[in-house]
């Protein structure tokens, strides 16, 4: 699969969620990053379980979205990280920075009770 799909949905504490299916790639990502910049929720979660494959501008854009909801005090998370992505991730190092959750459902239930504190 060369394209990238994405669906967006909203969770059941409003929380926005970008499913995406395919590699995010330079080719791919504007689509991407046009969702992130559009209505900024107070929670984005982005499922990446069936990312198979991102290069260095798809792990931008990622870390763009990241940067963004931490200056603007939202909350972010990764879903089902796949083992190439998860290994990008600890290749570049910001795999202990980018908060990530087994399941869209975790990250979600983790994130809210995070604003609750």
């Amino acid at each position: 699969m060369d394209g990238l799909e994405i669906q967006q949905t909203e969770g059941a504490s409003r929380a926005r969620i970008l499913i995406l299916k395919g590699s995010l790639t330079l080719k791919s990502l504007f689509e991407f990053q046009d969702l992130v910049r559009r209505d900024q929720p107070s929670t984005l979660i982005i499922d990446l379980g069936e990312v198979p494959y991102m290069d260095s501008a798809g792990l931008g854009a990622i870390l763009g979205a990241y940067t963004s909801c931490e200056r603007n005090g939202h909350r972010f998370g990764l879903a089902r990280v796949s083992q190439r992505v998860l290994t990008l991730l600890q290749v570049v190092g910001v795999d202990k920075m980018v908060p990530q959750y087994e399941s869209v459902e975790a990250a979600e239930q983790r994130l809210t009770a995070k604003a609750a504190s």
